[in-house]
């Protein structure tokens, strides 16, 4: 089992609910954390940081991985 993490803006509500449906899109996704203070998206189960990357960039998001600038 893998854990992604990812900084992905999320400004409003709207936004926030765009990228649940997203990552649950996600084939063998198990669970995921969205901390909106900071920014992060921590995704678990069988899935690649490509895969949740892809899965955001599909709605218009962009991530980039936990701890770049």
């Amino acid at each position: 089992m893998a854990v992604v993490e990812l900084k992905v803006g999320m400004h409003c509500e709207r936004c926030i609910k765009a990228i649940k449906k997203a990552i649950k899109t996600i084939d063998d996704m198990e669970s995921y954390q969205l901390d909106t203070e900071i920014n992060k998206v921590t995704v678990t189960g069988n899935v690649t940081p490509d895969e949740v990357v892809k899965a955001l960039q599909k709605i218009g998001k962009t991530a980039t991985n936990w701890g770049e600038d």
